[in-house]
């Protein structure tokens, strides 16, 4: 039926549409006294009944009308069997012309309520059904009921064996359950026909009913279904309910395999639908009109006047119910019941009546009593009386044992989704058997001549489709719906039903979410729980069936009922309280599989997805229109030689041509080979199942990258691209959401070609795993390839052996990622995979620029230096150039200024290499600093400076602050280290040259951070000392060179002085240049001699000499440190003998350190032998002349051992070292002339 009932409310929204075109009750016509449930108190215990009125199809209730005695029920009324205003259209089925419950009927309610099924439910049935399984203790009839299980839900419909062995007759159908019957139930089995008391009752009943409403409506025609009513005393063996029995369950036409025989509506799918997420699963595809046909046709519609969701104690049933309600006067709602004056009322028949008012919530019963036909008297009766009458008292507290404990009996026997069950009791016996049919027909027959195979599977599906829907659907209930979906895949035929089998494997595909956080993966599950399935059908039949009484062992039962599933063997049992605990769960609690990894959740994902493409594939009739393609043979994943495609300018025009198609794809166009019609199941199924392939294959593909695994990873994103060109065939409007997809899968594709241009040194293990298929994925791409050629990226996804190749594939990539975002407003929509994107073009064309700068370094380090700059290099300068031109342009469109600033570091180092190949050509000696050099190393500067700028202050990025700073310090360095070195005497002054260096210099020191702790502050320090090293050299210089202007030549003193002392300070703070030091404190020696010469007076030289002196004292550290190299050094001796190993110091420049310790101990000697010289006797003897001696002893004494250890060839390094150590420690203590 296609209206949906409301739910969970007592009265339904006014003017909503009922089946049959009826509406339902409006508020204020509630057609049940209460929706209220009502504890009734009944003979001093207390049973709880609840009755909530779902649906009804009833119209007002109308108040029934006394009759009066003698009337002779034997005469029909006027009004018999016609329709009646106050009746409604279905009045001849309220009042009792109604065929009996269809073998089906609790499957029509279950469609209608599908919420509730699996869920809130416990048992849905017809109410007949109900009391006739309540009253098995205190009958001797027969029981015969099938029971289903969905989920926790069991649903019973009465399997009538009478009718369907008269049919098995007829047809053949069933022929392996009457065999079965009469072997091991009843051997003798025949035909009951009905008696004529029976037909009599049942017309007399009818008329009384009639005669009740008032006869005073107008006479209608007989419906014609009423005029198959059988008269009474009719001999006839089948009642007009007779052929409620469907054949074996088929497909309607509409969901048959022609594509063109759909009734699926035609309206386009939401985009929800078409980017899968699990709210818009498959929508039910369209339930309604897939299924109804043959609902109705096969006895699946809900007939019932009323559906109820009664609470009987804890058990909680959704009950169909007939039985007609009058009001009247005082009484809001009445059941009416016509009773032999002559029979009395009994047990069965009390438990009968009361449990009808319970369910229908009914607080009264009118009792007619007649005597053959004529009616006597009316009898007023409570409901909560009608267990205390005469003659049928019985325990309410009993026939609550009674229904608990048939409900554990079923709950934990009946556990195989899908299964048929039947519940049997044969007349007058006390032994109740439940059988597996479903594992009987399968032994003997083919499943599918089972009736209720479809209806089940229908059912399973419904309930899977409907929790999928549901917008707030929790994971927990995520292997409830695949343990419904995967029961519905077995019970089908794939031939017969590809649509439900491919919207099942869809909905399968959709319950694994597949970005999901990986901590999430089992957090509803844990790893001790059952994780294959909602249980193991093998673990079920391990465990035993029975409670700790043994009630359910078949062990003392006869060899021949070893077929039954369980047995209750005495029907009092189930009198006695909890006498059949359930001890298994309907369901655990978690039964989703746990999934440990990505890769196998994905593959579950693709297992399911592949099923699904099969079974739409097997319904597309043009197979023969197709070309032959052998899914077990591997399709060849080729990658292509850069030379073949024509390298770079080849991704151009293939970068154009894709662009063009997206273009296409915007205006709708539609390409398919199969033949599908657009619009069919198969269209709209497939391009769901192949897009969520291409998701699947997405995500292995960034698992693998995250495993390193480069190679697998872009076969995957192969394969998603090659699913998603097949979608962009097939689909006839693009969504935004899937564009966005392309864009992310290009996005990876580029950062996987990055990677494996990046690791080049294992580029064979990552080709065999491009290489690499299973066959799971050669058969999707085998349908894949019904649909589309698959070629639309293959310019993106082939491995290449080049590295340029690879790093222009990986850019085109980007571009092309970049691209799609401006064909509708994903760039709005989605701020951030725009910023990853353009944050990924920034760096790809870093990346590139990077190297074809490297190559260009390369090429001018093989360029001999006489020749002048190659046409190549410069063209692969403009590439360069170009790139990071471009990146920079990337990063500063989402202002980030950090790789802006990294990119223009670059840009000033590409200037530098550009400075470098101009360094003048010709004779090392003649060379001077060019004006091409001077050109590209203020460009250079220019960069690092715009650099700083984009950064603003170092709080930005300390790191790249710090490193940007220090490059621009090495270029000011740099340039006036060449201007000093090879200074441009031909084009410029020597002052100006000298003036630019120093302005070089002292910007070089601004941008050099001494203080801050750092790794690189050594370095810096070392730059600086550097620096300060050359100003001082330089201005010593000036002041050897200069004549004439006094006042300069005193501030180049000035300066020099200067520069030396903090180049000193500079030095000593590192320990690792002990020669540097030693070479400062020798030209400071230097500039005092020089100093010394120009004086005159004797007192002023001895001034300048001490102070000399005391500079080669102070060199002491510089000593020490060489000394501590020299003594560390593995394999030095203890000894202060000589060995070859003394003279090297692996950390020490031996050649530097010998020659600087040459040039001391010269210098030593002569200072001393000057300051010897002025010290000695003979002249004018002065106040200080015992100080003067002290130190003329002292400097004569150092004087003669410097002679003779200098005078030793054979000395070692370490051993002149520890002299000159020894020697400067008595000129510091022994009286140097101060």
């Amino acid at each position: 039926m296609g209206d949906s009932k409301e739910a969970g409310a007592e009265a339904p929204p006014a003017g909503a549409t009922a089946r049959g075109g009826l509406s339902l009750l409006p508020p204020g016509e509630a057609e049940e006294p209460s929706a209220q449930g009502s504890a009734l108190c009944l003979g001093g215990s207390e049973v709880k009944s609840r009755a909530v009125v779902k649906y009804s199809s009833a119209p007002p209730r109308a108040a029934f009308a006394r009759l009066e005695e003698k009337t002779d029920l034997k005469l029909p009324p006027a009004n018999w069997l016609r329709e009646s205003a106050k009746l409604g259209p279905a009045g001849t089925t309220i009042l009792g012309n109604s065929k009996k419950s269809k073998p089906f009927s609790s499957f029509g309610m279950a469609y209608d309520f599908i919420d509730s099924v699996g869920n809130d439910v416990d048992v849905v049935s017809d109410s007949e059904n109900i009391k006739k399984l309540l009253k098995i203790p205190y009958s001797k009839s027969h029981v015969s009921m099938a029971v289903h299980r969905v989920g926790r839900t069991l649903l019973l419909d009465e399997l009538d064996i009478q009718e369907l062995f008269m049919r098995s007759s007829q047809t053949g159908d069933w022929t392996w359950l009457k065999e079965f019957y009469q072997r091991l139930i009843d051997q003798k089995w025949q035909r009951k026909k009905k008696s004529k008391e029976h037909w009599y009752q049942k017309a007399i009943l009818s008329k009384f009913l009639y005669y009740s409403i008032n006869g005073d409506g107008a006479a209608q025609p007989v419906p014609p279904a009423a005029e198959q009513q059988d008269p009474p005393g009719s001999d006839q063996t089948q009642d007009a309910d007779g052929a409620s029995w469907p054949a074996p369950f088929d497909m309607p036409a509409s969901v048959s395999e022609d594509p063109g025989a759909s009734s699926q509506g035609g309206e386009p799918l939401e985009p929800s639908y078409i980017v899968g997420h699990v709210a818009s699963a498959p929508k039910e595809q369209n339930l309604t009109t897939l299924f109804n046909d043959g609902e109705n046709s096969q006895g699946l519609k809900n007939d019932f006047v009323r559906n109820i969701l009664w609470t009987f104690e804890d058990i909680h049933m959704l009950v169909g119910s007939n039985m007609p309600i009058f009001g009247g006067g005082r009484y809001p709602a009445v059941s009416l019941r016509l009773r032999d004056n002559n029979k009395p009322i009994n047990v069965l028949t009390g438990i009968d009546y009361w449990l009808d008012n319970l369910i229908c919530n009914v607080p009264e019963l009118v009792m007619c009593f007649h005597v053959n036909g004529i009616v006597q008297k009316y009898e007023m009766i409570k409901t909560e009386e009608i267990p205390d009458l005469e003659n049928s008292n019985f325990s309410t507290k009993v026939i609550k044992d009674i229904a608990q404990n048939i409900l554990s009996f079923l709950k934990s026997n009946c556990t195989k989704e899908g299964h048929t069950y039947w519940l049997f009791k044969a007349s007058g016996s006390d032994i109740v058997k439940l059988y597996d049919l479903t594992t009987l027909c399968e032994e003997t027959e083919d499943k599918y001549q089972n009736p209720f195979t479809m209806p089940v599977a229908i059912l399973l599906y419904k309930v899977a489709c409907n929790m999928m829907m549901k917008k707030n659907q929790n994971k927990k209930h995520y292997g409830t719906i695949r343990t419904l979906l995967l029961n519905c895949l077995k019970l089908l035929d794939k031939s017969r039903h590809p649509q439900i089998i491919a919207s099942a494997n869809y909905m399968l595909s959709e319950l694994f979410q597949l970005d999901e956080p990986k901590k999430d993966e089992s957090s509803e599950c844990p790893l001790n729980e059952n994780s294959d399935e909602s249980y193991s059908e093998e673990e079920e039949e391990e465990m035993p069936d029975s409670d700790e009484n043994g009630s359910y062992s078949t062990s003392s039962d006869p060899p021949e009922d070893n077929k039954a599933v369980a047995v209750i063997k005495s029907v009092g049992e189930l009198s006695v309280p909890e006498k059949y605990k359930s001890i298994h769960q309907i369901r655990p609690s978690c039964a989703f599989p746990v999934c440990h990894d990505t890769e196998e959740r994905c593959r579950l994902v693709l297992s399911y997805v592949l099923e699904g493409l099969k079974s739409v594939d097997n319904s597309i009739k043009k197979e023969s229109d197709l070309p032959a393609a052998d899914p077990n043979t591997p399709i060849p994943l080729k990658y292509e030689d850069e030379s073949a495609r024509g390298g770079p300018e080849g991704l151009e025009k293939q970068m154009a041509l894709f662009l063009d198609k997206m273009g296409s794809l915007q205006k709708g166009n539609y390409s398919c080979q199969s033949g599908m019609i657009p619009g069919s199941w198969q269209h709209k199924m497939k391009l769901q199942l192949i897009l969520k392939s291409s998701k699947a294959y997405y995500v292995l593909s960034d698992a693998a990258m995250s495993l390193q695994k480069y190679g697998r990873a872009l076969r995957y994103i192969k394969l998603a691209l090659q699913s998603h060109d097949t979608y962009c065939c097939l689909c006839t409007n693009m969504f935004s959401e899937v564009l966005l997809f392309l864009s992310q899968y290009l996005t990876l594709c580029g950062d996987i070609q990055l990677m494996l241009a990046q690791n080049a040194s294992n580029r064979a293990a990552h080709l065999e795993e491009f290489n690499y298929q299973t066959k799971e994925d050669q058969e999707i791409l085998h349908s894949l390839h019904r649909e589309s050629s698959c070629h639309g990226f293959a310019w993106a996804t082939d491995l290449s052996t080049d590295l340029e190749s690879q790093l222009s594939v990986s850019c085109k990539c980007y571009e092309a990622a970049n691209e799609i975002l401006q064909f509708s407003d994903l760039r709005s929509q989605n701020p951030d995979h725009c910023v990853q994107v353009s944050k990924r073009m920034g760096n790809i064309r870093n990346e590139i620029g990077v190297f074809y700068m490297n190559q260009a370094a390369a090429l001018q380090g093989e360029r001999a230096v006489s020749k002048s700059v190659s046409t190549a290099e410069q063209q692969l300068w403009k590439k360069s150039f170009s790139c990071f031109e471009k990146g920079i342009h990337n990063f500063e469109s989402i202002g980030d200024a950090t790789n802006a600033a990294l990119l223009l570091c670059n840009t000033g180092r590409l200037m530098r290499i550009c400075a470098q190949a101009h360094c003048g050509a010709g004779d090392e000696f003649k060379r001077e600093f060019s004006p091409e050099e001077g050109l590209y190393y203020n460009k250079a500067v220019d960069y690092y400076l715009k650099a700083l700028r984009s950064l603003g202050s170092r709080d930005a990025h300390p790191a790249v602050w710090d490193s940007v700073n220090w490059e621009l310090s090495t270029t000011y360095f740099t340039m006036a280290t060449l201007q000093q070195d090879y200074a441009p005497l031909s084009r410029k002054a020597q002052e100006q040259i000298e003036k630019e260096v120093s302005e070089a210099m002292m910007k070089s020191l601004k941008h050099c951070d001494v203080d801050s702790a750092s790794a690189r502050q050594p370095l810096c320090q070392y730059r600086a000392a550097t620096i300060h090293h050359r100003l001082a050299s330089m201005y010593h210089s000036c002041l050897r060179n200069q004549v004439g202007d006094e006042h300069l030549r005193k501030q180049h003193r000035v300066l020099a002085d200067l520069h030396y002392s903090k180049a000193v300070t500079l030095f000593q703070l590192l320990k690792d240049t002990p020669c540097e030091l030693l070479r400062v404190q020798l030209e400071r020696v230097a500039f005092a001699e020089f100093q010394m010469a120009g004086q005159n007076s004797n007192v002023g030289k001895l001034k300048t000499l001490s102070g000399a002196l005391d500079i080669m004292v102070r060199t002491t550290h510089a000593f020490q440190l060489i000394r501590k190299e020299l003594v560390e050094e593995p394999g030095q001796p203890k000894s202060d003998g000589p060995s070859p190993a003394a003279d090297a110091a692996p950390s020490l420049n031996r050649e530097e350190a010998l020659k600087l310790l040459s040039i001391f101990e010269s210098r030593l000697s002569f200072l001393l032998l000057q300051s010897i010289r002025l010290l000695s006797p003979g002249k004018k003897k002065t106040s200080s002349d015992t100080e003067g001696d002290a130190a003329l002893r002292t400097n004569k004494h150092v004087y003669s051992q410097l002679l003779r250890a200098t005078a030793n060839r054979d000395t070692s390094l370490l051993e002149r070292v520890d002299v000159l150590l020894h020697l400067l420690g008595q000129l510091a203590g022994g009286g140097a002339v101060q």
